[in-house]
This record gives C-alpha cells, structure tokens and sequence, in this order.
C-alpha cells in the first residue's frame, strides 16, 4: 500500500514575534525534510500568535499580496515538505483566522476558519473548503473550533480528501484546559467516523499568564482512534505514514 509522509509541529506560542515564529518553523521544517514528510502543519495562529483582541489582532495581520508577507515566505524553505500554517490574514480591510498553505516557498491556497466562537468577533467567517494534493494524497482544512460542526468535515469529504488538517490552539484558562484535555480528539474522532477520513492536528504547549495549553498534536484515523500522539505538555515533531 502507498503511503504518504505527514507531519505535525507542537510548538510553543509566539505572539507578536514574527522573527521567533519563522526561526521555529526553518528548523521544523528542515527537521520534517529530513524525516522524509511532505506535509507539515503548524499551530492554529502559529505565525503572529492567536490574537483574539481586534487591535492585536489588526496590528500583526497580513496580507497574502503584500511585500511583507513575501519577506515571510523568503524565510521559508524553498525544500522539504508542504507546509500548512495558521496566521491571521488582512483583506481588503477584513480580517480572517486563516490557514495558508505554502509550498516551496510559494502560496498554493488558504483556508478561512468557517465556525467562529463567540470570542472571535474580530474575524470574518470564511466560506470556502478547498482541498490541496501531496504526493496523491488529497487533505482539506478545519481549523480548531471547525471540528465541532459536522458540515465542517463533510465538505473535506465531498470534495474527494481522505485526510483533514487541523491546525489548533488550546491555550485555556486552567479549569477550562482542565475540562477540555480530553475532549479534543474524542470530538475530531466523531468526525473521522461520520465521514472515513484521517485527522492529523497539530496544538500549542505551554502557560501564559492564567492560561495552559497541553495539546493535542495527534493522527487519528477513520475509526476515530488514536493512531499516533506527542506527549502532551511537550513540544515536538509527529511524524505519520498516511494510506493512500
């Protein structure tokens, strides 16, 4: 059976720390390179943090077209693996919790987190389920909160995908960290089942303040059950052999 090479980072969070972010993601991806993986995901909001707060998040947006994301995408390798990285995005003036998808070293497409939660507000719901080819293998996106809506994942599936990348960031007050740590892949896991596909997410780790993030970055496959997982509370690399 054909495989495909897939793999997911748990990072730290970077916030407002462009330069940190993209020396975290160089090496990642080089290390990804060398373990032979032609996918990586990063974190949900990886690349100037997940920045809820409308200033923040206005003041550290880019834009896909403009000179300084194209300074972003010259920090990337022009080698190795795709890459799929959370960011929020500026267009037109709207702002949107996008998962742009980069690939030696050019933008080859963008998911836009379709299902926003109440602290969002700042965003723009995206409305577009695009799905992206690597090596045969066919994935579509859901971002975090995405993975809580059925239709989310249905549109991944209709459009022919076998595998779902879900970029994540649980950063939580501690009770709430404490309710949801393990609740993560058992409600993905739902949506692996409804549709048959693979789920590869990839989290942050960590204490900010009053908040924690222990993960997930795990694969689960089409039952629902955890085929791979890092430890939580640490950062790393996941490395999966996907079916194709």
């Amino acid at each position: 059976m054909k495989t495909v090479r897939i793999a997911a980072a748990q990072t730290v969070e970077f916030r407002e720390d462009l330069d940190a972010a993209l020396t975290c993601a160089a090496d990642l991806a080089a290390r990804a390179e060398a373990k032979g993986a032609a996918l990586l995901c990063f974190p949900e909001g990886f690349l100037q943090g997940y920045l809820t707060e409308a200033a923040a998040a206005r003041r550290n947006a880019l834009d896909l077209a403009s000179p300084q994301f194209e300074a972003v995408l010259r920090r990337l390798p022009k080698t190795g693996p795709m890459i799929v990285m959370g960011m929020i995005e500026v267009e037109n003036g709207r702002l949107f919790n996008t998962a742009v998808v980069i690939d030696r070293g050019a933008v080859v497409g963008r998911y836009r987190k379709a299902h926003l939660m109440s602290g969002e507000q700042a965003f723009e719901a995206g409305s577009d389920s695009p799905v992206f080819d690597v090596g045969g293998l066919r994935f579509g996106i859901n971002i975090c909160y995405d993975t809580n809506f059925t239709e989310a994942a249905r549109k991944v599936a209709e459009r022919g995908a076998s595998l779902i990348v879900c970029p994540a960031n649980n950063m939580m007050r501690r009770k709430a960290a404490e309710t949801w740590k393990a609740a993560h892949n058992a409600i993905r896991g739902e949506r692996c089942r409804e549709t048959g596909l693979w789920l590869i997410s990839s989290d942050v780790t960590g204490e900010r303040e009053d908040r924690v993030a222990w993960g997930p970055t795990a694969v689960l496959n089409p039952a629902g059950e955890v085929a791979a997982q890092l430890p939580l509370d640490q950062t790393g690399l996941l490395v999966f052999d996907i079916p194709v």
